[in-house]
């Protein structure tokens, strides 16, 4: 099967981006090179460095981007892109750019699991190792499942869906997205099932962001990337989901924020210094015109912050 996905808010990314043609960029999270295809084509004695975790994108990516001497694929998480640069013998950056969503070829792809509208194995991982979803759940305790889908999916009845899975796995593993969907489904009040869609979405969600360590992985990442960007870089993310986007939010504040004494200080003694600008105060969203050709680009915001 072809590696598809279609790239979110594509026009408003490379634009703000604000690529040079000898500029250096990273994109953090290829997929299947939708965003790295558009950087390439503007770059001419620059170069671009493209990483993913997951095998399939990253073959998919390599293959896309053949024809782009400047470009460089390479599998990783971007979490450790530092050291991935230092292999490369690569210093600053002109630009960074994080889509945080899911790929369509990982939901679409029923091995994968990641959705609960087809029956398949629970899996959820990205990268194809480590511990799977199934796993996951035959493991933990039932205070930490619903610490998870409290945290990670803001599920309100996360507590009685964690006490359900633990029922239930006494009898037989939940091995199968179909197993869980149905656990979720029997443990939510049927007034709140007709509510926000899918009952098993915010679960879903919660688990892959656990199995995957996605919310680590862009702590870990927004507290370096910024130190490895050139003076008029920019830093380009964009989130899916409330979680990712307050973690974005408060960096890319905190980083453009100055002085912090009280107010009630008639001068500064603090001496700090804002050290990026904010490319628009308020997050960009995607057009209607692109929610309605892809409607998994609704939940997409756009942040970008540029190096003083």
């Amino acid at each position: 099967m072809s590696f598809h996905h279609i790239p979110v808010m594509l026009g408003q990314a490379i634009a703000a981006l604000n690529i040079r043609t000898d500029g250096t960029y990273l994109d953090g999270t290829a997929g299947g090179a939708g965003h790295s295809l558009e950087i390439a084509k503007r770059l001419t004695t620059g170069r671009l460095i493209c990483t993913d975790k997951d095998p399939q994108a990253v073959a998919a990516a390599t293959d896309r981007l053949k024809d782009y001497p400047q470009t460089q694929v390479v599998r990783g998480d971007f979490a450790d892109f530092a050291g991935i640069l230092d292999e490369l013998g690569v210093g600053v950056l002109d630009g960074i750019l994080l889509d945080l969503g899911i790929s369509s070829h990982q939901i679409d792809t029923p091995e994968r699991g990641f959705s609960y509208h087809q029956d398949a194995p629970l899996d959820m991982r990205m990268s194809s190792s480590g511990i799977t979803a199934a796993e996951l759940l035959s493991e933990a305790p039932e205070d930490k499942l619903a610490g998870i889908f409290r945290r990670y999916g803001e599920e309100r009845f996360a507590g009685r869906i964690a006490r359900n899975i633990v029922l239930a796995r006494q009898t037989q593993p939940i091995q199968t997205t179909a197993q869980l969907a149905e656990v979720i489904r029997a443990s939510i009040p049927a007034p709140a099932r007709r509510e926000g869609g899918h009952p098993a979405k915010r679960v879903f969600q919660a688990l892959r962001i656990a199995v995957n360590g996605e919310l680590d992985s862009l702590s870990a990442c927004l507290d370096s990337a910024f130190e490895h960007l050139a003076p008029g870089g920019r830093f380009v993310v964009i989130t899916f989901h409330s979680l990712e986007d307050r973690m974005v939010k408060q960096a890319f504040a905190a980083l453009s924020r100055g002085c912090e004494c009280p107010p009630s200080f008639p001068i500064c003694v603090c001496g700090k210094q804002p050290r990026g600008r904010l490319v628009g105060r308020k997050p960009q969203l995607p057009t209607p015109e692109e929610i309605a050709a892809n409607p998994r680009s609704k939940s997409a915001k756009l942040r970008t912050i540029e190096k003083l």
